[in-house]
Order: C-alpha cells, then sequence, then structure tokens
C-alpha cells in the first residue's frame, strides 16, 4: 500500500447543498453564501449537493467514459491531443508529470471543450473538439453535461459573490462566454510496488476559477488539510467535489484558498472521475476584489486577464 496514504487528517470536507441559491428569499440565498465563505476560507474544498443536474445524466456521462477508455489503444491513439491545436483529445497513460520530481501520473484523460470552429477561434485552447468513432452517446452525452455543469459553475460564482459581500450579480460579466473544460480521466490500480513517489496524479493547485469533479465509487482523491494531513475526499454519492483554483486565491489576495490535492487509487479498481474546470471569460480582468485587503495591505498580484493568468500558469508548469 502506498506509504503516504497513512498520513491522514480526522478531518472531513464541508457538505453544502446549493439549491438555496436558487430560491425567491434572499435570506436563503445569503445562507448558502455564507457556507461558501467558511469552506473557501477554510480549506478550499467543499461536496456541493442539490445541484439539479439529473442523476441519469451523471450516470451516462460514467458509463461513456468508462466505454472510451475500454477502446483499442489505437482508437484511442487516433485521438491523441497533441494532434490538436487546442489541447482537445485523448491524453495517454503517463503522459503529464503534475507533482515536481515525482515519476509520470498513472492515468490517462480526454479533454472536451466548448463546441468552436477553429477558425472562429480568438482565444488560448479554444478550437473544435476530436470525438470517438462508433459512440453514438458519447458527443451527446459529454455536451449536455458540459452545458449542465456551466449551470452550476455560474450559480456557484453567484454564492461566492454573495459569500464575499458582493452582489449577486458581480461574477455574471465574468460568466459569459467562458472558457471551460470538461476532462475524463482513468486511474488504474495503484501497483503494489510503486516506484518512489508514484500516484494516480501528483499533488498540485488547479490554474482556473472552480473546478466541479464527479467521482465513481471508488475513492482515491486527497485534499491537503489546514493540519498538512492529508483529507480524504471519500465519494459522496450524487455529489461533486468543488475547489477553488488559483485564479481565486489571486482574485481574493488569497483570503480564499486554492488547495493542493493529489489522487493515490488504492482501491484495488479502475477508478473514473470528470473535473470539469470554469475559468470565465478570457478578456475579463482580474484585479483584487472589494473587500479583499485589510487596511493598508496591497495587492499580493498584478492584474491581469484569465487568459493571461492561464498562460502564465501553463508556462510556469508545462515551460510552453
Amino acid at each position: 500500500m502506498y506509504s503516504e496514504a497513512r498520513e491522514v487528517s480526522r478531518d472531513t470536507l464541508p457538505v453544502i447543498p446549493v439549491g438555496g441559491l436558487c430560491s425567491s428569499n434572499p435570506a436563503e440565498r445569503q445562507a448558502v453564501g455564507n457556507a461558501l465563505r467558511a469552506a473557501c476560507s477554510e480549506t478550499g474544498f467543499f461536496y456541493c449537493v442539490d445541484h439539479g443536474v439529473p442523476q441519469g445524466l451523471i450516470e451516462a456521462v460514467l458509463a461513456e467514459s468508462r466505454a472510451f477508455f475500454a477502446l483499442p489503444a489505437d482508437a484511442k491513439a487516433a485521438l491523441d491531443k497533441a494532434r490538436s491545436p487546442c489541447n482537445r483529445g485523448y491524453e495517454p497513460l503517463r503522459n503529464q508529470t503534475l507533482e515536481a520530481g515525482a515519476p509520470p501520473d498513472l492515468k490517462e484523460g480526454f479533454y472536451i471543450g466548448a463546441e468552436q470552429r477553429e477558425e472562429d477561434a480568438v482565444h488560448f485552447n479554444q478550437g473544435p473538439n476530436q470525438w470517438p468513432r462508433d459512440m453514438t452517446g458519447f458527443r451527446p452525452a459529454m455536451m449536455a453535461y458540459f452545458s449542465a455543469l456551466t449551470i452550476v459553475a455560474e450559480r456557484l460564482m453567484r454564492g461566492i459573490a454573495l459569500s464575499l459581500g458582493l452582489e449577486e450579480s458581480f461574477f455574471d460579466l465574468f460568466c459569459r462566454d467562458p472558457q471551460a473544460t470538461l476532462r475524463l480521466l482513468h486511474y488504474p490500480p495503484q501497483p503494489p510496488d510503486p516506484q518512489p513517489g508514484e500516484k494516480g496524479c501528483g499533488a498540485h493547485t488547479d490554474f482556473g476559477g472552480l473546478t466541479l469533479l464527479l467521482q465513481d465509487e471508488n475513492g482515491g482523491l486527497q485534499v491537503r488539510g489546514p493540519d498538512d494531513a492529508w483529507i480524504h475526499a471519500t465519494p459522496v454519492p450524487g455529489s461533486f467535489v468543488v475547489n477553488l483554483g488559483d485564479m481565486i486565491a489571486r482574485w481574493t489576495n488569497d483570503r480564499y484558498r486554492s488547495t493542493l490535492h493529489r489522487v493515490v487509487n488504492i482501491s484495488g479498481k479502475d477508478r473514473y472521475s470528470v473535473p470539469f474546470f470554469h475559468s470565465g471569460n478570457p478578456d475579463y480582468v482580474i484585479s483584487c476584489l472589494p473587500g479583499c485587503l485589510a487596511p493598508g495591505e496591497s495587492p499580493r498580484y498584478p492584474v491581469v486577464t484569465v487568459q493571461e493568468h492561464l498562460r502564465e500558469m501553463y508556462q510556469r508548469t508545462y515551460g510552453r
């Protein structure tokens, strides 16, 4: 068994029902904002329930994901994202290393974005998707899920506005025509004799705004707690695990946390998960938010656009 998995905190992540954000009662919406403020400032992670995404759609996405990763290697390789000008398509096993000095991550993935023709793309990572042949349910399920998660992310941003004492509509322009990525992931079981430091996914923070993670029943996600021990984010049926990315931490002058997390698949089974990364409008300007500076305090980060921030993160992580 992976030795570091014993370094586990007894803490748990908060569970936040977010349906109140749809209420006509301002007090119910603010109650969700208050719960988000506590979670975002303490761990930067929480379980999101009562989100309104149909369970049938969630099950379809997981089923299609399992079917895709079961395809022959040559069928997946034909969709290699290295051939895509906008980082869309298949990423082979052990192709990414997210933790410096560690072996490559023990996972394979598939990247999907908003549908757009290459000739219409004007921003980083925009363009057409690649789709597997002979999987007639794959594309409809993924695009329906992409749309559903976009709505949930926009609703959560209204809750985060309330959590910061801002008008609910404060982030509406940020959420207009957002840059977002849906990523299917497959983690084979952790080998009984892993290389030193080998994991399904190395410890890292996310680059952008919000990440909404769908997990299957096999655990593996671990979150760095305030005491520096790892918290097991045990799968909660019907939930998404939501975390804040580096851009939100930057935006709030680190009042809200972008927290280290990793995956160690010691379930003995294949693990499937589906993160949805919502980073907002590429041209939106990110500067320190009102109320996030104490008297006499200065912003820790320069003003940038969403696209400039993401490029900076990619350059820092991948050297490109």
